[in-house]
């Protein structure tokens, strides 16, 4: 049977990360809350997870885009509604790819924190 997620997750020696809270939206950097409702439990190839994560999918690629007019991949597909169709779909079997490249063009490519900028020392290690 599938669980419903926890609603925090603790905090432990030596985390990383921060803790998370999720029984009320959180806004993210621009203040967005519009994703709520999204699941955050990770698909695909690279474990897409997170409200943001899925809502960024939405408005780029799903539903959300369409509904604002803007050109879509996946007009019907609403991934907040259903995010478990990157990896049930029978029609789009591509989704759990085009998940994580899509993370991975967003978050991973785009990295710049503290001087350390992912696409510079990739070009540094090819060199």
């Amino acid at each position: 049977a599938w669980a419903d997620p926890p609603r925090t997750c603790d905090v432990y020696e030596g985390q990383k990360a921060g803790g998370f809270d999720n029984s009320e939206p959180v806004p993210n950097g621009s203040g967005r809350t519009d994703v709520e409702g999204c699941c955050w439990w990770g698909r695909g190839v690279i474990q897409t997870t997170g409200i943001c994560n899925f809502g960024k999918l939405n408005y780029y690629l799903g539903k959300r885009a369409a509904s604002d007019g803007r050109d879509a991949a996946y007009p019907k597909i609403d991934f907040c509604k259903d995010p478990e169709i990157i990896c049930s779909s029978e029609e789009f079997e591509e989704l759990k790819w085009i998940a994580g490249m899509f993370y991975w063009m967003e978050s991973v490519q785009k990295y710049d924190v503290e001087g350390w900028n992912y696409m510079e020392r990739l070009e540094e290690f090819v060199d």
